[in-house]
């Protein structure tokens, strides 16, 4: 190598160390932070949101896509930068976040491909796209191969749905399920000795039968989270309850059952969505563009995706699985779900 090599070989080593050293003094534990530091900038880019064009056009009324794509669930991920491939729910947070404070947004297309999550982070979501659309901009969803369950309560609320044929929606409702073996420690002469505060306190302990209380109360539970999403459907699309509970019962509807039974507006895919959003909200000539992330080429290495794993500014796959798992409840501790195909 001649001269300028090495002195770039060598700028490069002191950037690597002192991220390193950075990022060691900053986090005692090395927990996924959002405040990169200076050095760690250089290395892989920016936390903020960055916009990537999609179609050109006016920037003072603006069309934005959102993507929610896989199961809704919080893996613990504070942004997009170093975001694995799959759903990001911190990212997909601050993106809606960023929608409502930028006054050039006048319409979002949302594209939905999920079978649903948990109960909590499928609030959220509805919750923020709400509040977009207290600030009068237009919101349109673009349902591809499933959108059930907590896939469909975040878009009930849409101005218009569109979904294809082969489009699995509907799944409405709650489930709860976990794994009893209490027969099986009977048949090894096993028994579980446990002293409680109260008698549910080990309410869904999988050593044991539940008593007919502990059904009871889990029931109301679920029942509880079910009358929510009956709620939000009959207020997003204008239907009685009394209807919306008939079709509440779990079941699957392709596109054009959906369409039928009124929980989804017409039958077409993305760019059919995008093309009735222009049409119908006077957007004809608007920019289209999505949020990324500003990372560099270092980010997106072999190398680089280690060192930002051993800084703890990224997860390790069996991490993020484990966050996953928390995340939508696990057999000991079940957690209710709106989701297509339980857990």
């Amino acid at each position: 190598m001649n001269k300028r090599r090495w002195v770039a070989v060598g700028i490069f080593g002191v950037i690597v160390i002192g991220s390193i050293i950075f990022s060691v003094v900053g986090s005692e534990d090395k927990k996924e932070t959002s405040n990169l530091t200076t050095v760690q900038s250089i290395l892989y880019g920016s936390n903020d949101l960055a916009e990537n064009e999609l179609e050109p056009g006016e920037v003072s009324k603006r069309i934005v896509k959102v993507t929610i794509d896989g199961t809704i669930a919080d893996t613990g991920e504070s942004n997009g930068l170093f975001s694995s491939e799959g759903y990001n729910h911190a990212f997909v947070l601050q993106q809606l976040q960023a929608i409502q404070q930028d006054d050039s947004i006048q319409a979002v297309l949302l594209e939905v491909n999920s079978p649903g999550g948990g109960v909590y982070e499928s609030a959220e979501l509805a919750r923020q796209i709400h509040l977009i659309q207290d600030q009068k901009k237009a919101l349109y969803v673009s349902m591809q191969s499933m959108a059930a369950s907590g896939g469909y309560y975040i878009s009930a609320s849409a101005d218009k749905i569109f979904a294809t044929d082969e489009t699995i929606t509907g799944s409405i409702g709650v489930i709860s399920s976990s794994l009893n073996y209490a027969g099986l420690l009977e048949k090894l002469g096993l028994k579980e000795q446990t002293y409680k505060s109260g008698a549910l306190k080990d309410m869904n302990a999988p050593t044991k039968e539940p008593s007919e209380e502990e059904k009871n109360v889990m029931q109301d539970y679920i029942n509880s989270s079910y009358e929510r999403f009956v709620d939000i459907v009959a207020t997003g699309r204008n239907l009685p309850k009394d209807t919306v509970y008939k079709l509440a019962d779990g079941r699957i509807y392709d596109g054009s059952q959906a369409v039928k039974n009124g929980l989804v507006d017409a039958i077409g895919y993305e760019d059919q969505a995008l093309a009735a959003l222009r049409k119908d909200k006077g957007l004809k000539n608007a920019q289209v563009f999505e949020y990324g992330t500003s990372s560099t080429g270092f980010a997106q290495t072999f190398f680089g995706a280690k060192l930002a794993q051993w800084q703890g500014l990224t997860q390790s796959p069996e991490n993020r699985l484990t966050k996953v798992i928390e995340s939508i409840g696990t057999q000991s501790a079940p957690k209710p779900l709106y989701m297509y195909g339980g857990e």
